[in-house]
């Protein structure tokens, strides 16, 4: 059974789920825009955002099939980069990542996170999608589906691999639900960076510094009732986030797979070597998490809505958890359009990435927590 990978591009109207206050509306500002399916972000030693850009794919022969379109293929580009942005002004300092997308540019995989280790090195972690073994159709390109450490920001291809995710789901299949991979997010801790395969349902780690990967955690699929049908679904759990708390725990939250049931996802509390544990539940469609400086835990939705067929919803929803488990909705609907990517800055704002599957639409946004507008 071929395993529900995500962005399938839609739109319709936002609803909230999990037990929350009333919508508190937050004052937003758009920081970058032009850019192509931006995915994760993060803020520099530098204190610059930085942003990966999926990129548009390419025009080559070398395609794999789409796991989310029936007949549709993603072919293979050096269209991905890193930008950032410094002073309100954006630029790409890194280009010619790889990238796999539709004729079209829009919903493509690429570079889908980038970190900073304690020593001020950049890591970005570059996607997939489709049955792993179909990455050699890409003519061996194995930076596809690999964590990469960055050498420079002079612009242009400068880059080491680190580690290959997909090589890691070819030869094992933890889950053992199919050869699907697509790492998606990670975090780097103590010189291991741990990341989560939205498309392999595991959790994985890469000592930075040596060789190597190993498996931390495999999440579990599961059976849910569908809230608008009544009807008992089987999900799988699609992990899209992973975040380092307070307490020094690593935090994934989960997607859900098809048919993305309303207050289906969950965060997943897990202490490396240690049984995962439910931290928190009744979300719908997580794709991103983050703590602040206080504890309270971020989560972004990227659909609030069931699903209408295979088509997900894109009007996101922006969820403050205090460590309480007090909830408050801070934005929703039309300000996040197909939002993808979470961080707070020490100015006490969210920087969003929106239309997080569109070629040459996709956006930062600055929301600040410190001053809600009527």
């Amino acid at each position: 059974m071929l395993k529900k990978l995500l962005f399938v591009i839609a739109a319709a109207v936002c609803i909230t789920s999990g037990i929350t206050e009333a919508v508190q509306a937050a004052k937003i500002d758009v920081i970058a825009t032009g850019l192509d399916n931006p995915r994760g972000l993060t803020i520099g030693p530098d204190g610059d955002i930085y942003v990966v850009e999926a990129g548009t794919g390419g025009q080559s022969k070398r395609c794999v099939p789409s796991p989310s379109q029936i007949g549709a293929t993603l072919c293979y580009g050096l269209t991905g980069a890193v930008t950032r942005i410094h002073n309100g002004v954006k630029k790409r300092v890194i280009t010619g990542l790889p990238s796999i997308g539709l004729a079209s540019g829009d919903g493509s995989y690429g570079p889908h996170d980038i970190k900073f280790d304690s020593n001020g090195r950049a890591y970005v972690l570059v996607g997939f999608a489709s049955d792993a073994r179909n990455r050699d159709n890409l003519m061996g390109n194995k930076n596809i589906g690999s964590l990469l450490a960055i050498n420079s920001f002079n612009g242009g291809p400068s880059w080491t691999k680190i580690a290959d995710l997909v090589r890691f789901e070819i030869t094992n299949d933890p889950d053992r639900r199919g050869l699907i991979s697509n790492p998606y997010s990670f975090v780097v801790k103590n010189g291991t960076a741990y990341v989560v395969d939205s498309g392999a349902n595991d959790f994985l780690k890469v000592k930075l510094y040596a060789s190597g990967v190993a498996l931390e955690t495999v999440f579990p699929t599961r059976t849910v009732t569908d809230s608008t049908t009544g009807q008992d679904v089987f999900i799988q759990s699609v992990p899209v986030s992973v975040a380092v708390g307070l307490d020094n725990a690593l935090y994934v939250a989960e997607f859900t797979g098809y048919p993305y049931p309303i207050g289906s996802a969950r965060i997943y509390r897990i202490v490396p070597g240690q049984k995962p544990e439910i931290y928190a539940k009744n979300f719908t469609q997580i794709i991103s998490i983050a703590f602040d400086t206080v504890g309270n835990l971020y989560v972004l939705e990227y659909g609030s809505q069931p699903s209408s067929g295979s088509v997900l919803n894109s009007r996101g929803t922006l969820i403050r958890v205090a460590p309480d488990n007090t909830r408050k909705i801070i934005a929703s609907g039309d300000e996040l359009i197909a939002p993808n990517s979470l961080v707070i800055g020490a100015d006490n704002a969210a920087y969003v990435t929106t239309f997080g599957t569109s070629a040459g639409k996709g956006q930062i946004i600055r929301i600040d927590l410190t001053r809600p507008v009527p």
